[in-house]
């Protein structure tokens, strides 16, 4: 099996996986589901303290990260390892590590070291606050990065204290913004003939995701502020009560506005000199949301749905987990996909995000096993089975 066929629209490249936890294997996965030959490197059992990082192997998510890629052993900390490693970076497009900074260099996949072996290749290094500067050498989580972004600091209702988002997006933004620079530098190397060093961090990402929150401060000394489930700036638009429950709503623009007011029967409040524009209802979002939950409380969230959608004002309900994946447009996407994993049997896990037209991304194999992939690999470098003995034997892989 010399690489996975989950598609052939990336199956021209092998890419190096160094990387652990979330923000590196979120980042490898785009090309992993694309069809990329994506060999998973780990130190061999025992040796990396750190080795249950990602949490447990069968866990929902190391399948869910890590599939569609072949896995081999490799212990860098020996020195016996640096031939096996020239021989893989010689034959790779791309390597990826998250590593804390200084650790590349003493691993020797530092990108001054790789070039020289392959000056074509890309490294792609995640951190969690960037490669220089005065926190280089911080440890990196998600939690940290999302308070010291910004986003904890707008998240949660007012006087409530910081609240983060219930999921890593930062590690994950970090992981696709660095899939999105090796995409460029793939591109740019077609013309160049050369690699380059790309780089991400957690922190960095948590204020690109903040978007125009942040560019409320850099353009104007605006800081926004927690307002809960309210937009901060485009009114009415929040999670509000009906008969039954909760639904979200979105009446962005005047023209919602004024078709909500007409819904409602209440065409006295399109009038209401509080609410004439988007900045006024901002402005008296209290008083607003009050007319919004009094009206909604009327009706279920099922009727209020199918109401609002046909008066073209976005709308949908709140959804738990389980709910989620019981819709029948998520259904219908095929958010979620079926794998075989030999030991586990078959389960769903998320499915590829992206979709295209013609090459497809599918999941094609489950996670692999630690070290599952060494031989093979090994010997589509020209090791002798009696070196790969040698290598065993000495620890290497």
């Amino acid at each position: 099996m010399p690489a996975i066929a989950a598609s052939s629209a990336l199956s021209r490249l092998r890419i190096l996986d160094f990387s652990r936890v979330r923000a590196g294997p979120s980042c490898v996965r785009q090309f992993a589901d694309f069809g990329a030959d994506v060999i998973k490197i780990e130190s061999p059992p025992g040796v990396d303290p750190n080795e249950n990082m990602g949490g447990p192997r069968d866990g929902p998510d190391m399948q869910n990260l890590h599939r569609n890629k072949r896995g081999m052993t490799l212990n860098l900390k020996l020195p016996q390892s640096r031939e096996v490693l020239t021989r893989l970076v010689k034959t790779a497009d791309v390597v990826v590590e998250n590593y804390r900074p200084d650790v590349k260099s003493r691993l020797g996949i530092d990108y001054e070291s790789l070039a020289k072996i392959n000056p074509r290749i890309i490294l792609a290094s995640i951190s969690g606050f960037g490669q220089d500067g005065p926190y280089r050498d911080r440890p990196g989580f998600d939690q940290i990065a999302q308070g010291m972004s910004g986003i904890m600091s707008v998240t949660g209702a007012p006087g409530e204290g910081p609240m983060r988002v219930g999921c890593a997006v930062a590690d994950v933004g970090a992981g696709l913004f660095a899939a999105l620079g090796i995409m460029t530098a793939l591109l740019e190397r077609e013309h160049s003939g050369r690699g380059q060093w790309v780089q991400s961090s957690l922190l960095q990402a948590g204020i690109a995701l903040l978007d125009f929150q942040a560019a409320r401060y850099t353009m104007k000394g605006e800081v926004p502020a927690q307002v809960g489930n309210d937009h901060p700036t485009s009114m009415p638009t929040s999670a509000y009560q009906t008969k039954d429950g909760y639904i979200n709503v979105a009446a962005s623009g005047d023209g919602m506005w004024t078709r909500i007011c007409q819904l409602f029967g209440r065409e006295d409040l399109a009038a209401d000199e509080r609410f004439k524009s988007n900045e006024l209802r901002a402005k008296n979002r209290a008083a607003l949301n009050a007319e919004m939950n009094k009206a909604l409380a009327t009706r279920s969230s099922a009727e209020w749905i199918e109401a609002l959608n046909k008066i073209g004002v976005p709308c949908g309900p709140i959804y738990k987990m389980d709910q989620v994946f019981a819709d029948p447009q998520v259904k219908h996407l095929g958010v979620a996909a079926e794998v075989n994993h030999p030991r586990l049997g078959r389960y769903r896990i998320l499915n590829q995000a992206v979709k295209l037209s013609r090459t497809p991304a599918t999941l094609k194999t489950a996670t692999p096993e630690i070290g599952q992939h060494t031989q093979e690999i090994l010997r589509e470098l020209e090791y002798s089975d009696a070196e790969i003995t040698r290598l065993r034997a000495q620890g290497v892989v």
